[in-house]
């Protein structure tokens, strides 16, 4: 798994990583352990022991709770350019989650002990860490907002609205394309609904011209996604 390694390039693609000098990327290098799952394999479950993360290079992960009653409530998929476990850096406490691999993939494991010395002699990693969790939290308030508060049409636009920020960052495009590697059941997951109902909810986006689809690529107009996510604004 050597092509993973690809120094400063690769470990700047990660948000935490994203402004480190080449001697802390160097020393993650040197410290960074190959790993491989195949589709279905659970990398870690809740309650499982948080000594490391996982740092996505190719595959999803899907990241999920079991409620009382049994029902699989998805919180995220991480793609490349993710990191799992994350907060497991900080406080070392049990797995918040279940961790199951959507697809086959790779990415490199650290562990905590090499990040508290990662962090011993770069300070300043605790800060990129503390922007990148407080942007998670966000997003996390986002959807669990949208679950709570809105119909099924206004949370397919602000997922979609959510899912573009996170892609473009600041320099979104006037009428962006998105791929989505999500089929209907995980987008049904993700937001909370039944399958039929994220299809209905496609199908109105599509007949308000919010969205266009050309096989899995969404080419997305942001007024008219941004009036149907807020119905406020109507």
């Amino acid at each position: 798994m050597s092509a993973i390694r690809s120094g400063a390039v690769f470990w700047r693609s990660f948000a935490i990583f994203e402004g480190l000098a080449a001697e802390p990327i160097a020393m993650l290098d040197a410290m960074a352990i190959p790993r491989r799952w195949m589709a279905g394999e659970t990398l870690f479950q809740r309650g499982d022991e948080g000594d490391y993360v996982i740092l996505v290079h190719q595959g999803r992960i899907k990241l999920s709770l079991l409620t009382a009653n049994g029902r699989e409530l998805t919180l995220r998929y991480a793609e490349p350019g993710d990191i799992l476990g994350e907060l497991s850096l900080l406080d070392g406490q049990a797995r918040s989650a279940d961790a199951t691999a959507a697809e086959a993939g790779e990415g490199l494991v650290l562990r905590r002990a090499d990040f508290e010395r990662l962090q011993a002699r770069f300070p300043d990693i605790a800060g990129a860490m503390i922007r990148y969790l407080a942007g998670r939290l966000r997003d996390t308030t986002e959807q669990l907002e949208s679950i709570a508060m809105f119909e099924i049409e206004a949370r397919l636009a602000r997922f979609l609205l959510l899912t573009l920020r996170q892609y473009f960052e600041d320099d979104i495009p006037e009428t962006p394309q998105l791929r989505l590697a999500l089929n209907q059941s995980e987008l049904a997951a993700m937001l909370g609904a039944s399958r039929p109902k994220v299809n209905k909810a496609i199908q109105a986006l599509e007949a308000a011209r919010a969205i266009s689809r050309n096989g899995d690529v969404l080419s997305c107009d942001l007024e008219r996604l941004m009036l149907i996510a807020d119905p406020a604004l109507q």
